[in-house]
């Protein structure tokens, strides 16, 4: 025998010694190893030795995470799901255009496999049209998490009994069928440990229809569609945090009454990218004031009257405000000039009062933009930070822009003005 290869059998024979002490230890440990492995080196553990073979497949539980194996990882789906014969929590799948034409087939056969074996979190994600989905994507009663990407959604199954579990349901890219805003309204209602909810470019067949969001323990809910869904916030005790995409889409809705269900959370963010119709009507005063709420973000732009004053009646109803955000969209003309005296008037006595942290991102040095700032500047006393970057398109030179910044009169002896250069996409 060669010296190599007395030096393979031996290091050989010491490997397999070690994997085998290893065996002996206790179930639970070897469990805990296997499972902070990871799926792929649990499986891989089988080439040890002979007692190794089969460990991978006496663990309790394992999750099935594809979101960036491609090919290889989805691939291995349907052995696994022959050779593990124990609970599967959580399901991961990522679909491009090629995996999509190779594997679209076999989701309904997934489905009901992972369903019998106890899933606890549901996750496909298709970024190439739509995947059709079996009605058994709803049949199981204890899922914890639904999240679905680039899918046509089916109708409900006979003797749909909702999810008492489900705490992260999402939509995203995402087709409904006729009469899909009361499916919708269905499954949020018949899930009341519902935390999280997301509607995300979601569309609906027929005809608009107004329907209502109930959700008891609802914490986050993010809507940002370029059509309406015809929701209505309705009981929502739970509520902390909230996205909202509103556009030109309300109509003859009452968005001032619409905004009175957030009265009592912390967090908004609000995207406006195109102005609003009705807004000058609607939005000068609100019923509500919101007296919890901390943070606030607007993605708008300072070019309109409406978006102008949306920003203005937001901030009148946040007393206790303590962080701004806004975000200005790209390529918006200045149509309508808000100069100091418009905007003085809009203020109030009171009004951020107990802002702190100030950021604007994709600033175009416009008038409107600049006497926002001079307010801020001159009226926040508590402010600490006001941070500045700026746009594509901008109508003066940085450098005097934020020369005239620096000269602004600060109501906070810690005000501090960053310029943090161009801004990044968000």
């Amino acid at each position: 025998m060669s010296p190599a290869r007395r030096a393979y059998n031996k290091r050989r024979s010491s490997e397999i010694a070690v994997a085998d002490a290893l065996i002996s230890l206790p179930t639970g440990v070897l469990d805990d190893i296997l499972a902070r492995a990871g799926l792929r080196d649990a499986v891989r553990t089988s080439a040890l030795s002979r007692a190794w073979r089969r460990r991978w497949e006496a663990l309790p539980s394992i999750d099935l995470l594809f979101l960036d194996d491609g090919n290889k990882g989805l691939r291995a789906v349907d052995g696994i799901l022959l050779r593990y014969p124990g609970r599967i929590r959580r399901f991961d799948a990522y679909l491009d255009h090629d995996l999509q034409n190779l594997y679209s087939s076999r989701v309904t056969d997934w489905i009901i496999a992972l369903y019998r074996r106890g899933l606890e979190a549901f996750n496909l994600i298709s970024v190439d049209g739509y995947i059709d989905l079996p009605s058994a994507v709803f049949s199981r009663g204890s899922l914890t998490m639904l999240r679905l990407c680039g899918c046509a959604i089916p109708f409900l199954p006979a003797g749909f009994e909702g999810f008492p579990k489900l705490k992260n349901l999402a939509f995203l890219n995402v087709r409904f069928q006729v009469d899909g805003e009361y499916q919708l309204e269905e499954i949020i209602a018949t899930s009341p440990s519902l935390e999280e909810l997301t509607l995300w470019d979601v569309e609906i067949a027929g005809d608009f229809k107004e329907w209502a969001i109930q959700a008891p323990n609802l914490r986050h809910l993010s809507i940002r569609t370029p059509d309406d869904l015809g929701w209505n916030p309705g009981e929502l005790p739970s509520l902390r945090s909230a996205e909202i995409e509103i556009c030109d889409l309300f109509g003859d809705r009452d968005f001032g009454k619409f905004l009175t269900r957030f009265a009592n959370i912390t967090e908004l963010t609000i995207y406006t990218h195109h102005p609003l119709s009705n807004g000058a009507n609607i939005l000068e005063t609100l019923p509500c004031t919101f007296g919890k709420l901390k943070s606030l973000k607007l993605y708008t732009q300072f070019c309109e009257l409406s978006s102008i004053l949306l920003t203005f009646c937001l901030l009148r109803s946040s007393p206790n405000l303590e962080r701004l955000r806004r975000v200005i969209d790209d390529g918006a003309d200045q149509k309508y000039e808000a100069n100091g005296e418009f905007q003085n008037a809009q203020w109030t006595d009171g009004m951020c009062a107990n802002l702190q942290f100030v950021q604007i991102t994709g600033i175009h040095w416009l008038s409107n933009e600049l006497t926002f700032i001079e307010l801020i500047l001159s009226n926040a006393r508590l402010l600490r930070t006001l941070s500045v970057s700026h746009g594509e398109k901008c109508s003066m030179s940085n450098g005097d822009a934020v020369n005239k910044l620096l000269k602004y009169t600060r109501a906070s002896s810690r005000a501090e003005v960053i310029y943090e250069g161009k801004a990044k996409k968000d």
